[in-house]
């Protein structure tokens, strides 16, 4: 059965604020009890109050986030860098699995680019393996543009067969993809998938500001720009098959995120997706 938890973008700024282990008291009273570490500094203090959060409240650390590198003076750790620090991490924290939240921009260049950047991963997938531990690479929607008829995210997988996917609902539909039929496809090779909606938000009044003033091109890039990232059961995607086949496909966390907040907190927004799921009969997975 998966598990439903945060996926900690969200949680950075407070984590920042009252610290990792605070931080995750406030997510565990909500009801969530497992995290997906992301943005998050892995300092020995943060790295510490993670594992007192594991102990002491009984949160599931879920995964952690890895980049295949990072330039010098920029935070995260990278597997090219810190491979024998995020193992070491990982095992502390009871963790086997990392994920790679995002292709190297540069990569976007060519597709050679994205196939160099595959079999790269593929390598360290391997190397983890022999450690217990799993990577997946979490898409967005430019990996759903073709190249020869395929799409990238094909590329990138076919690339990496030691690396699953982490599948993000939201950024699936806005790729033009449905996201049932897209975890279907990938059953088997996707271990957490992350639950965001998708959501036509409104005009503003500053875009008929800009009608009324006769600014049509300016009005229309308004008209154009009206997707929102919301809260789970906020928007137009079906949760319920979601949640549904991504059991089916073997997922192990669902994880709730939500990239841009439009004026609320981050509280209000994950206590809003967890009525919502509630409300759906997903209880039973917290």
């Amino acid at each position: 059965m998966a598990k439903i938890g945060v996926q900690a973008m969200m949680l950075k700024d407070s984590v920042a604020e009252i610290g990792a282990f605070e931080t995750l008291r406030k997510v565990d009273a909500i009801g969530y009890h497992a995290v997906e570490i992301s943005q998050i500094a892995m300092t020995p203090a943060n790295v510490a109050e993670l594992d007192r959060a594991r102990v002491e409240l009984g949160m599931d650390i879920a995964a952690l986030s890895v980049a295949l590198e990072t330039p010098e003076g920029v935070p995260g750790d990278s597997l090219h860098r810190d491979f024998d620090k995020i193992v070491q991490d990982a095992k502390l924290l009871d963790v086997n699995l990392l994920r790679i939240g995002m292709l190297p921009l540069g990569a976007l260049r060519s597709v050679d680019a994205i196939v160099g950047f595959a079999q790269r991963a593929n390598e360290y997938a391997e190397r983890l393996r022999a450690e217990g531990i799993d990577l997946y690479y979490h898409n967005h929607h430019v990996e759903f543009a073709k190249t020869g008829g395929r799409y990238l995210l094909d590329v990138i997988a076919d690339n990496s067969p030691a690396m699953g996917l982490e599948l993000d609902v939201h950024w699936v539909q806005r790729g033009g993809l449905d996201p049932v039929r897209t975890i279907d496809k990938y059953a088997g090779r996707t271990a957490m998938i992350h639950l965001k909606d998708y959501r036509i938000g409104e005009l503003s009044p500053a875009a008929f500001d800009l009608l009324q003033r006769g600014d049509i091109a300016a009005f229309m890039t308004e008209f154009k720009n009206v997707v929102q990232f919301a809260e789970v059961g906020e928007g137009n995607l079906d949760f319920a098959s979601i949640i549904e086949h991504a059991q089916s496909a073997g997922a192990k966390y669902l994880l709730v995120e939500q990239d841009e907040l439009y004026g609320r907190t981050v509280w209000q927004s994950l206590q809003t997706s967890y009525d919502n799921l509630l409300a759906l009969g997903a209880g039973d997975l917290f």
